[in-house]
């Protein structure tokens, strides 16, 4: 099971989750449509035990089950890490961008950048309308660097759990 500790960073970083729960997990990160029967069978629980974490871990925002598509063969031709600065509260930034549409994914850094974010775009036009009037003009925005993706060689999300 999953439990809260208490942890001043937010978000789900005070959840502990127990050993059969990373299990599970680990589980369903090598296949999201394992049967719970099966999952139940390989970390010792019945079917309706595993149902049941796996909601609870849905609910508390630890996992999710999602089809993981190449955008490119989607319909989806650009897609582009951008390195974003900012001036001000970089956390009113990133919650403006994890609200837009084409931004899949979004992350606070130490670095050269304040911000990374992945977006995914239908063409080139639709990328630089994104980058140019909508992210570079969101208050607080200062520079942003784009690095668009020619060719995806590897995504996974099977690193396990800790």
């Amino acid at each position: 099971m999953a439990t809260r500790t208490p942890d001043h960073r937010g978000g789900n970083a005070g959840l502990v989750i127990d050993s059969v729960s990373k299990a599970i997990i680990e589980q369903l990160q090598e296949d999201g449509r394992r049967p719970y029967a099966a999952i139940g069978k390989a970390v010792g629980l019945s079917e309706a035990a595993v149902r049941q974490r796996v909601q609870k871990l849905l609910d508390q925002g630890v996992m999710q089950i999602v089809a993981v598509t190449d955008p490119l063969t989607v319909g989806f031709r650009r897609q582009a890490m951008v390195g974003i600065n900012v001036e001000g509260d970089v956390e009113h930034v990133a919650d403006a961008l994890a609200a837009m549409g084409e931004v899949e994914y979004v992350v606070v850094t130490a670095g050269s950048f304040d911000l990374l974010i992945e977006i995914v775009c239908e063409d080139d036009d639709h990328l630089l309308e994104t980058i140019n009037k909508r992210i570079r003009t969101l208050p607080g925005v200062r520079s942003t660097e784009s690095f668009v993706y020619l060719k995806l060689r590897k995504q996974t999300y099977t690193w396990g759990t800790r």
